[in-house]
């Protein structure tokens, strides 16, 4: 017969026998959660991709921290571009009742070059393309702030020092962003009237854009002449890297998602080890047939490689076709926070779905295999299990380096796949040496009187007597049991951090935009109103320009992060007393000292490898201004107060052009203090962060439950590893109690080894899961992650006695027919 045709009608037959149904649940689980995450990401990225344009309001996009140099739009205009400017910034809009900090689009001709821009006569009214953009005096204000101020279309609002009049309501921009500016109400004017408005004035924050559009070859030509003469603070944005704030904010629910992942292949890769290893001893003897009946090695090699080759396709591409329709339901939740429409998936995830199970499969099954393939004839007359060669110790490392390259191929980024391969790694090694030494040490002891019983004393003596298996259950128990506390209990700190709001009595308004000569009579204001003056805090803009003499280059650093913050000006300040909320935990703060000097926040300390002792040198509005590092601080960034990333010591930046910052808290039911402030102080801007972060946790909560939801396979899997490992010895347990029973051994005594076996290994394997499980939530949470985690030990405590128990049950359903079966029907099929 046909070696495909048998190994079909082998693996059916296997099938129907139940023998494959752990294995290929397990690749279905792997590939379905990997395929799922893939299919989202990728249309997450193509949609972006595919509106960039759009989202660009051009084909190409120019930011700066500073007016644009007029030779960029004469070079795009001798290219046959066509380009217009726009600029971004925060302001408060008001009337003579009230005051809301706005996100205000100053817009050139011809904005935008691509999408549009549509406008309504009034709220609630029909909307249509604006093919125009506001007339000078005019301003288009977005629903919200129209009714915030409580205007009307045709009224009038201030704006700086001038008066606008409200020519419609803007619903929709092609080019508005998701990040903390777009979550402002918005408003648009016409940039030929920001200069009389004095709505920028010195170390205001705002965005120049320069956005151009043209024939595609043009395009690329500008790009690479901008990108030659790019200063400090310019960037240019494409296709490739439009809307990163809305990449970002998707960055820590794909780096969740992975997690999910990682875990789902590594416990199912468990579970295959486990289930093949199992199927590999019930295999024997009928490769030992085949071989008696002159079946070659070669051939009963072929046999079962091909059995396992047509069900691994078969499960794996069963678990792409559910991951497809998994992220079928999650793209919903996505359309919503991103408000666009997503393309079809590719195939390309499909594809890497089906090279997952392949690699599960040949890492974790090739080896059982080559010992099946290696069988004797004489084990028809013997049932000795040769001892694994050589060759089989290479194929296990081999299965080894695959799941650790497939580890690092999901993970995405080095850095989560260290910290999870790592953890797992050294989870595995303890798990091991602790089980194997705590087995020892109930080896001496089962005869003690404190082990009362013959029950447990045979318990015991069966988990010793197979010492190399109880270890590998209990190692694989606990891996399950770990990935499940990480997966719900741990899970849920992690999530509860990432979307955690400030504390209740945290500052919920930021001032910015305060002149110098304001401080005294900002502080008279706030006594007036009845609250605390606030303390007000100097912010000067400077550019990192060198560290210890060596000139600082974005593309110098490997880290986006870093290379950002390379790129961007810093907020320095300077002061003699510590902020609240700093803590100094690296040299000593420079206090009143007057000698050059700054302190420096410890995550930035991390990004740029800095440490006390180094020298760093600004760039202040034209100004080199360099001091060593004295001091590390740990901020609190979650207390809302104004913190800074470099603190200077006195006398350094006093003479440079500086803003003043700080915040305060704002009572409820006390918003006419607000709109007072801002009129009696034009320039300042009031943010409400209480608005801000409401908007952002809506959006994360979202993300969240698409989080919750992938997270769901990885709970399975652990599910599966628990079962795996308890079926891993299920012939060797039944064969001893058939043993026992006809030595003479009551079911009452073997209800009592069977209940102590299964005590022993769920309470082993819980306490080093606990263990593990807190270690490893410490390690992704800090280090991969970047959050805080204070692990709550009550649920961790309940967590671990549940999985104990869950073990003992588990157990005890799967094993309990035993008994009720005759020791002669047990001996027959086993011996």
């Amino acid at each position: 017969m046909h070696t495909f045709q048998l190994s079909l009608r082998m693996m059916l037959r296997d099938l129907r026998a139940g023998e494959l149904h752990l294995l290929g649940l397990a690749i279905v689980i792997a590939v379905a959660c990997l395929t799922s995450v893939g299919f989202l990401a990728d249309r997450v990225a193509r949609g972006l991709d595919r509106e960039a344009n759009q989202l660009l309001g051009g084909d190409l996009l120019l930011r700066a921290d500073h007016p644009w140099d007029e030779a960029f739009a004469q070079e795009a205009g001798r290219l046959g571009l066509t380009s217009t400017g726009t600029v971004l910034f925060t302001s408060m809009v008001s009337t003579e009742n009230a005051a809301q900090l706005a996100g205000v689009k100053a817009v050139g001709p011809g904005y935008p070059l691509r999408g549009h821009v549509r406008i309504a006569a009034g709220p609630n009214q029909a909307d249509t393309i604006a093919n125009r953009i506001p007339e000078r005096g005019e301003v288009w204000l977005d629903e919200r702030l129209l009714a915030a101020l409580d205007v009307s279309v045709g009224e009038h609002v201030g704006l700086g020092r001038l008066e606008f009049r409200v020519g419609g309501v803007v619903t929709f921009e092609s080019d508005r962003g998701a990040n903390f500016f777009s979550l402002l109400p918005r408003a648009i004017f016409n940039a030929a009237d920001l200069a009389d408005s004095g709505l920028l004035i010195a170390g205001s924050r705002a965005t120049w854009r320069l956005h151009v559009a043209g024939e595609p070859d043009a395009v690329e030509v500008f790009e690479r002449w901008s990108k030659a003469r790019l200063g400090r603070g310019e960037t240019v944005e494409g296709v490739g890297n439009a809307r990163p704030e809305v990449r970002n904010s998707l960055d820590q629910a794909q780096r969740f998602l992975r997690l999910a992942a990682l875990l789902t292949v590594i416990l199912a890769a468990v579970a295959i080890g486990i289930s093949a290893r199992r199927f590999m001893q019930r295999h024997l003897d009928a490769c030992a047939v085949m071989r008696c009946l002159g079946a070659r090695q070669g051939q009963v090699l072929k046999l079962v490689v091909g059995e396992f080759a047509l069900f691994g396709f078969a499960a794996a591409a069963l678990g792409s076709c559910l991951g497809w329709g998994v992220q079928q339901g999650l793209a919903l939740i996505l359309v919503e926070i991103m408000d666009t429409a997503l393309p079809s998936p590719s195939p390309l995830p499909f594809a890497h779905g089906l090279a997952v199970g392949v690699v599960l499969l040949i890492g974790f099954v090739l080896p059982q295999l080559l010992r099946l393939g290696r069988v004797s004839t004489l084990r028809v007359l013997r049932r000795e299990i040769a001892l694994v060669e050589t060759r089989s110790a290479f194929a296990w490392l081999a299965g080894a380096a695959a799941l650790l390259a497939l580890v690092f191929w999901i993970a995405g980024e080095l850095r989560l796949a260290s910290y999870v391969a790592g953890g797992f790694s050294f989870a595995l090694a303890a798990f091991g040496a602790a089980a194997w030494a705590l087995l020892r040490l109930l080896g001496r002891t089962r005869e003690g009187a404190m082990f009362g019983g013959s029950g447990w004393r045979y318990g015991i003596a069966s988990l010793v007597r197979r010492t190399g298996a109880s270890v590998v259950q209990i190692v694989a128990l606990g891996l399950g049991v770990t990935a499940l506390l990480l997966l719900t209990i741990v899970r849920g700190d992690l999530l509860d951090g990432w979307r955690a709001m400030t504390p209740p009595d945290a500052p919920n308004r930021f001032v910015i935009n305060i002149q110098p000569d304001q401080r005294q009579a900002l502080a008279e204001f706030f006594v007036q109103q009845g609250l605390q003056a606030p303390e007000v805090r100097p912010m000067i803009r400077g550019r990192l320009d060198a560290i210890n003499g060596r000139e600082v280059h974005p593309e110098a650093y490997e880290n986006e992060r870093t290379q950002r913050l390379a790129e961007r000006e810093f907020n320095l300040s300077y002061g003699s007393r510590l902020p609240d909320g700093n803590i100094v935990v690296g040299g000593r703060w420079h206090g009143s000292e007057t000698a050059p000097q700054f302190s420096v926040e410890r995550g930035l300390a991390e990004a740029f490898s800095l440490k006390v002792g180094d020298r760093v040198r600004f760039n202040v509005a034209g100004r080199l201004v360099e001091a060593p590092i004295t001091s590390v601080r740990e901020l609190e960034w979650d207390s809302m107060r104004v913190n800074f990333f470099f603190i200077a010591s006195p006398g350094m930046l006093e003479d440079d052009p500086a803003s003043l910052i700080t915040s305060f808290r704002l009572p409820p039911g006390n918003q006419r203090f607000t709109a007072e402030l801002v009129k009696g102080f034009p320039n300042l801007s009031v943010i409400d962060v209480d608005a801000v972060i409401a908007q952002v946790r809506a959006m994360t909560d979202k993300l969240v439950l698409i989080v919750e939801f992938v997270f769901a396979f990885s709970v399975l899997a652990g599910f599966l590893v628990l079962f795996s490992a308890l079926q891993s010895t299920h012939d060797e347990r039944d064969y001893e109690l058939a043993m026992l029973r006809t030595l003479g051994a009551r079911n009452a005594q073997m209800r009592h080894a069977l209940l102590a076996e299964f005590a022993v290994l769920g309470g082993l394997a819980s306490v080093l899961a606990t263990a593990g499980a807190m270690a490893i939530g410490w390690l992704l949470a800090r280090q991969a992650f970047k959050m805080p985690y204070v692990p709550e030990f009550w649920p961790l405590a309940l967590a671990m006695l549940a999985g104990a128990c869950a073990v003992i049950v588990a157990g005890w359903l799967g094993t309990r027919r035993l008994l009720a079966r005759p020791p002669a029907s047990s001996l027959r099929q086993l011996a």
